[in-house]
């Protein structure tokens, strides 16, 4: 016998809609906001949506399953993946998710593309980019990347569409500006590089305590959880 699920939490519907408001007053028009709903519920997801917002991102497959079953209604959600993602996951997360943003090796980008064959799907894919030191985050070293690109050119089940990069924690205003310029740059220098695969035209980059410097080295798709969702249940 299955255990009852639990309620639902109520949410303050006027808050979030204020703060994506406030957000958008801040950013270009052109810029992209995706709600990350790891770890809040289908009812933060409902409010954002009202809101205008269709792009929402979730780091696990396996709790993004539970709530996109529960939101089958809201047909033009974009569900991102930007957690990590296991080579076992593949499948079904490519079942899951139009977008997976944190594709952080060749191999990887590899095994998605031939299970996307395999189901014929074609997913969109932002290559996750490590632009500095850090143990606690994936994702392609620079230079390791720039080898990458021509089997990344290759791969035609999947639309290799941005980059994207999470910083490390702790750095001044200065330095993460340089960093999210880097990425902006090195995007750059990969279009004029002549493969035809890999324009590159989305830049994921920039979160709820960057993503105003983010925006100004030229993020279009900002990733933003607490600054929509935090103390937003309803006691």
């Amino acid at each position: 016998m299955s255990s009852p699920s639990l309620p639902l939490p109520l949410v303050d519907e006027e808050l979030i809609h204020s703060r994506i408001q406030a957000v958008r007053a801040q950013i270009p028009e052109q810029v992209e906001i995706m709600a990350v709903s790891k770890g809040y519920s289908v009812n933060h997801i409902r409010a954002a949506y009202r809101a205008g917002i269709r792009h929402f991102g979730e780091s696990r497959v396996q709790e993004a399953a539970v709530k996109q079953a529960q939101l089958q209604d809201l047909t033009d959600i974009v569900w991102h993946l930007i957690g990590h993602l296991q080579t076992n996951k593949v499948k079904p997360a490519l079942k899951q998710f139009a977008w997976i943003d944190s594709v952080d090796s060749l191999r990887l980008a590899k095994l998605i593309d031939q299970k996307a064959g395999e189901l014929h799907l074609t997913p969109k894919l932002c290559l996750q980019v490590k632009l500095a030191p850090d143990p606690n985050k994936f994702g392609w070293l620079v230079p390791d990347l720039l080898q990458s690109l021509p089997q990344l050119n290759q791969l035609l089940q999947v639309e290799i569409v941005g980059l994207m990069t999470i910083l490390p924690l702790g750095l001044s205003s200065e330095a993460a500006l340089e960093l999210f310029r880097k990425l902006a740059e090195l995007a750059e220098s990969i279009r004029q590089s002549g493969y035809e695969r890999l324009q590159l035209r989305t830049l994921s980059m920039g979160m709820s305590d960057d993503y105003l410097l983010a925006v100004a080295a030229g993020s279009n798709l900002i990733r933003l959880g607490r600054a929509l969702f935090a103390n937003a249940e309803r006691r």
